[in-house]
């Protein structure tokens, strides 16, 4: 099975530059594409949310992850991809989700960028629990 998707809170932006510098020296990549996912803060009935915790059932999950992962190279012509979702609580503005998806041509490493994005939303096995500023929460 491949590495671990599911990480303990938000994903730093340390994460995702050093993700990106990684494949520098791997010159047959034209094209990477990066889909991030930030918490909002929305507004539900005059209560901001603050914070997203996320839960899973985490054997199935990473099993999941690792078919989708499976699923887009048997379908796209990439050279690599990388996902990580984050699990616990995340603050509205950071980030939950990171998928980065790397290929010779920008054409397919949109396509599977998005597919990758759409499966996970799909079929992952995570729930959300958005927290408001009051404390008092709601799932979604």
């Amino acid at each position: 099975m491949s590495k671990k998707v599911l990480t303990e809170g938000a994903i730093a932006p340390e994460k995702i530059a050093k993700s990106i510098a990684n494949h520098s020296s791997k010159t047959g990549i034209g094209a990477h594409n990066i889909f991030l996912g930030q918490v909002r803060a929305d507004k539900h009935e005059g209560k901001q949310v603050k914070g997203i915790n996320y839960s899973a059932y985490e054997e199935m999950a990473e099993k999941v992850f690792h078919e989708i992962r499976e699923s887009i190279f048997e379908k796209y012509d990439i050279s690599c991809m990388h996902i990580y979702h984050s699990l616990g609580m995340v603050k509205a503005g950071e980030i939950s989700l990171f998928v980065f998806v790397s290929s010779k041509h920008r054409g397919v490493s949109y396509e599977a960028s998005r597919d990758v994005v759409e499966q996970i939303k799909a079929k992952a096995p995570i729930w959300k629990k958005e927290i408001f500023e009051n404390e008092k929460h709601q799932w979604v």
